[in-house]
């Protein structure tokens, strides 16, 4: 093997849930904004950049059954750590302008990391599709195949039963008349 795909298998493969890829992508950008805040005087640049790989990691760690999180816990966590970096002078006005205004002009970065999750999340699905229909196909059934044999199975019809069940109990087996109910014998005094 190529000695990148080797470096490449000794990554991490974690399986998060799509609750557990939005806190990943969340705290690790929060955490990213916090040093960027401390180590680079809260650059936009570093920010964006940062957010990229990110974005990758959360779009290929969330489970199969979870892909279309991705795309959208993404832009979450970017709302979540331009908190650190926005600025805002002291007051929750302040705050909330300076949080809209960074929003605002890293939306570039915003979209390129959301288009990078939802790439990432389709390119996985279509290849989870193909999978499970090659499964499907090693079985000797296709997904319509499966389908139209549940459908051809016979479907016992409720009058048919109760016939059947008295029939064995060895009791009458007369069915309700159809315009009217069934009369109840008579008890003899």
């Amino acid at each position: 093997m190529p000695p990148v795909v080797t470096a490449l298998r000794r990554f991490p493969n974690p399986r998060l849930t799509g609750i557990g890829a939005g806190l990943f992508a969340s705290l690790t950008m929060f955490v990213l904004a916090c040093l960027d805040r401390l180590l680079f005087d809260s650059s936009e640049l570093v920010y964006g950049l940062l957010f990229l790989p990110v974005s990758a990691l959360t779009a290929l760690w969330v489970r199969p059954a979870d892909l279309v999180t991705a795309p959208i816990s993404v832009p979450i966590a970017f709302a979540v750590g331009v908190y650190p970096i926005s600025g805002g002078s002291s007051g929750f006005g302040g705050q909330t302008m300076a949080l809209v205004t960074a929003l605002a002009v890293h939306a570039g970065w915003l979209y390129g990391g959301t288009l990078i999750a939802g790439l990432i999340a389709s390119v996985r699905k279509v290849r989870h599709m193909r999978a499970r229909r090659r499964y499907l196909a090693l079985q000797g059934r296709t997904g319509e195949g499966a389908a139209a044999g549940k459908a051809r199975r016979p479907v016992a019809r409720g009058p048919q039963k109760v016939a059947g069940a008295a029939a064995r109990a060895g009791g009458p087996t007369e069915r309700p008349r159809a315009d009217g109910p069934a009369e109840r014998p008579r008890a003899s005094r």
